[in-house]
């Protein structure tokens, strides 16, 4: 969110249902980068109600009848503009699905900013089910930012498990940011995506695990019109006995492009699996995958303790560059 975002948006008191408390206001900062009110249309949920809503000429926001969740609708040709659905939960014990359906109209240009953050000092286990659809029209751009966090010392686990779908019309581009640094103890994430001709998609994943999480990151995109594109690329770092399995499958069923990309560290005692899968099924699909799982360097931290850190302090500063 860029500074004269900031600078527009209005007192957290503001058009709520509810007033957030400081946990709160911490999550939605931590998933979301909302100090504030934001500029633009928006939905925030909070303790599995809805805390707040608007819409705007060009973005309308609708809850749904038969499930829980919203409607998105964002008119054709809308530019510079935002939507905002954070989701946070304090309240141990708390589980819920969510159904949010995205429908962006043709040559649209939009951010659209999700994440959910679970603070957990309770026994039981929360956990929040969020299940995204995006219907992206011909020539439409969005960049879609989602970002994970947990907190709290209770002995309940924090569970998020997001499920994207994604279909692109011909010319169409999606970007994906999809990040989880801390806090989360179990996560499947899995995305499908289906791209016309011209589409292209590009995601960028970084997560940590450390204690005793699991992490399990699965996407299939079919690339079925000529001229399609995805590139996928995954930084993640391991810590401690926790697990992470990165699943990508790219499928070229047209003259198109794929690239998926596993880069990770290991630590400690933790564990990382990366399956490629790559299947054409035409001539002219042009399909790669990488992977990269290994250790940090003894010689990067010998030269970082030279500048006066200790092995810790060096250990995280590579690490906050490698997951930037």
């Amino acid at each position: 969110m860029s500074g004269q975002q900031n600078q527009t948006q209005k007192p957290f008191s503001f058009q709520f249902n509810t007033k957030f408390d400081e946990i709160q206001k911490r999550l939605l900062m931590e998933v979301a980068d909302l100090h504030a009110v934001p500029e633009g249309a928006y939905n925030i949920r909070s303790n599995s109600q809805m805390a707040g809503r608007a819409s705007t000429a060009n973005i309308e926001i609708v809850s749904k009848t038969d499930v829980s969740g919203m409607d998105i609708y964002i008119k054709p040709g809308t530019k510079n503009a935002s939507v905002h659905i954070p989701v946070v939960m304090t309240q141990s014990g708390l589980k819920e699905v969510v159904y949010n359906d995205f429908y962006i109209g043709e040559g649209a240009d939009v951010v659209i900013v999700a994440g959910c953050g679970i603070d957990n000092c309770g026994t039981q286990d929360s956990e929040h089910d969020g299940i995204h659809r995006f219907y992206v029209g011909k020539n439409a751009h969005i960049r879609y930012v989602e970002k994970h966090y947990g907190s709290g010392s209770g002995a309940g686990k924090r569970i998020l498990n997001p499920g994207t779908e994604v279909y692109q019309e011909e010319g169409s581009s999606v970007e994906m940011e999809m990040v989880q640094i801390k806090g989360v103890d179990d996560t499947v994430r899995e995305t499908k995506a289906e791209l016309a001709a011209g589409a292209k998609l590009v995601v960028r994943e970084r997560l940590m695990t450390h204690g005793e999480q699991r992490a399990i990151s699965t996407y299939t995109v079919s690339l079925n019109g000529e001229g399609s594109s995805a590139d996928i690329v995954s930084r993640s770092v391991a810590r401690d006995t926790s697990y992470q399995k990165f699943d990508a499958k790219i499928v070229g069923n047209a003259p198109c492009s794929g690239h998926t990309e596993c880069d990770s560290i290991i630590m400690d005692h933790g564990r990382i699996l990366a399956v490629p899968g790559l299947e054409a099924n035409d001539l002219d699909a042009a399909l790669v995958h990488e992977a990269a799982i290994g250790k940090i360097a003894g010689d990067q931290i010998t030269k970082l303790m030279t500048l006066g850190l200790t092995e810790e302090e060096a250990e995280e500063q590579i690490i906050n560059g490698f997951l930037r």
